[in-house]
């Protein structure tokens, strides 16, 4: 089924929306939870709870891209659900480390704390910086600091070895970092 089916079927209330949902896009979400997560009953419960937020936010919310709207909506999910696990001492995603890799290009300021212009600066200049680069080190940037994969799952998925991994993301940092001072981003 087509996404503008299934928003549809959303838009129309019915529960065939969520078993298509379901059907088209659990393994998609599965995975992104369980990069954040390494825990496979913690990730399905938050693929779980996407449905439901998806269920509750269309309508009035019309996606374009289904499939980018659920993935956004997973990942924060599970990145509020580490954080409770990290609360209980319980943590062993890779989101902390990978948090801590970009510290040095964003600064130490939370997000709460960002001004709403700032937030949309940062957004606007990482979305630029990302269209500049080839598409192997944009797929391995995005894997790493937004599907938070550890690095021996780029290594694997790009038949690289771990140190060509760490030496491109060492790199697109520094990279970045320029890019965004250049921009008047504040660090």
């Amino acid at each position: 089924m087509e996404d503008d089916e299934i928003v549809e079927l959303f838009w129309q209330r019915s529960e065939s929306a969520i078993a298509a949902t379901q059907i088209k896009y659990s393994k998609y979400c599965r995975s992104i939870a369980y990069s954040i997560l390494r825990n496979y009953e913690d990730a399905q419960e938050c693929v779980n709870d996407a449905l439901v937020n998806v269920w509750n936010a269309i309508p009035p919310a019309r996606p374009s891209v289904l499939c980018t709207f659920l993935g956004k909506i997973t990942r924060n999910l599970s990145i509020n659900a580490l954080e409770k696990l990290k609360a209980q001492k319980r943590g062993l995603g890779q989101v902390p480390l990978v948090l801590s890799e970009l510290d040095e290009c964003v600064g130490q300021a939370e997000c709460e704390a960002l001004q709403r212009a700032e937030l949309e600066a940062i957004t606007d200049a990482v979305n630029a910086f990302l269209e500049q680069l080839d598409a192997e080190k944009r797929k391995v940037f995005v894997r790493r600091y937004w599907y938070a994969s550890s690095l021996e799952e780029i290594a694997c998925d790009y038949s690289m070895n771990v140190s060509k991994v760490k030496s491109i993301l060492f790199r697109l940092r520094k990279k970045l970092k320029r890019e965004l001072e250049k921009e008047g981003v504040s660090l």
